[in-house]
């Protein structure tokens, strides 16, 4: 008698492919894990950015000294301050390598007024506390990728540079990369020059792609330079409608021009942060990677010169 719920079907032997989850860098799950908090520039501060800086800021400054030169004993060469504007400026900072970069920055600055970065919400904000350090410190208009567009970035840039701040970006958009060498820059922080017309600071930093106890660095303000300095003859002055493919093609040529006044000094700088190989690396991998999350950096290139 056969059997009333009929044959039994075979299993398919062909493996399902597994649905890859998604990037946490998607701004709807950034979205959905923050329950609707993922907020860019700005509308995440809830305030005007200050160009003052407030003895609470002085004081963090003076601790996070501490640590960096007495505790971890860095040592940062720098020159060009005199080069400095009053304020009320872009400054664009390459090579950027590691967490490091954005103090480099700092150092390379008067107290005030401040600097205000823009910079990776997902890389900043691994716990809550440092969140909410930052917002009360201020320095950072955070970044959310696949966020809301140019637009926001642009609101944060004119509102820095109106209260006299320096708006500070790093347009390579990360740290990975061979060290002396710069990766293409991202037309972003070409855009907010064009459209807010703001004098341009460009700083070179080289030796943050490794840390430990005692290392050597270096940076370089160069001469305050403009977008329409900067393109020159290729460009009349006439600024393209917002959004158009035009503005995105003016922005990536200002993109290349930066480079290539960056590029030089960076390889430069390089040379006279590199240890001899024997020089003991006390937290090599601690120091790092502190503040960064962890992941694949890849430093090789080869087609970049060797160190020695």
């Amino acid at each position: 008698m056969s059997s009333p719920t009929g044959p039994t079907e075979a299993p398919d032997p062909t493996p399902q492919p597994r649905r890859r989850p998604p990037s946490r860098l998607d701004r709807g799950v950034l979205d959905r894990a923050r329950d609707g908090s993922a907020l860019e520039g700005l509308r995440w501060l809830g305030r005007e950015p200050e160009s003052r800086a407030t003895l609470y800021y002085r004081a963090v400054r003076l601790f996070v000294r501490f640590l960096l030169f007495v505790v971890f004993r860095f040592r940062i060469q720098t020159s060009g301050q005199e080069l400095l504007p009053r304020g009320g400026y872009l400054l664009i900072g390459a090579a950027h390598r590691g967490w490091m970069d954005p103090f480099l920055v700092i150092h390379a600055l008067p107290v005030q007024p401040r600097a205000w970065f823009l910079g990776s919400g997902p890389s900043t904000f691994t716990a809550r506390w440092r969140e909410v350090l930052i917002r009360r410190l201020g320095g950072l208009l955070p970044v959310w990728r696949g966020g809301v567009g140019i637009d926001a970035h642009v609101a944060s840039a004119r509102a820095v540079i109106t209260k006299g701040g320096v708006f500070a970006q790093m347009p390579e958009g990360t740290v990975s990369g061979p060290p002396g060498t710069l990766l293409p820059f991202r037309p972003g922080a070409a855009l907010i020059a064009l459209r807010t017309g703001a004098p341009i600071v460009p700083l070179a930093m080289a030796g943050t792609e490794e840390l430990y106890v005692g290392r050597r660095m270096a940076s370089r303000v160069l001469a305050p330079t403009s977008a329409r300095e900067l393109l020159g003859e290729q460009w009349d002055g006439v600024l393209p409608p917002e959004g158009s493919r035009e503005e995105l093609t003016l922005a990536k040529r200002l993109a290349l021009r930066l480079e290539d006044v960056l590029g030089p000094v960076v390889a430069e700088l390089q040379p006279r942060t590199v240890d001899p190989p024997g020089r003991p690396r006390r937290l090599r991998r601690r120091l790092t990677w502190l503040f960064l999350r962890p992941g694949r950096l890849d430093r090789d290139n080869p087609n970049a010169p060797a160190q020695v």
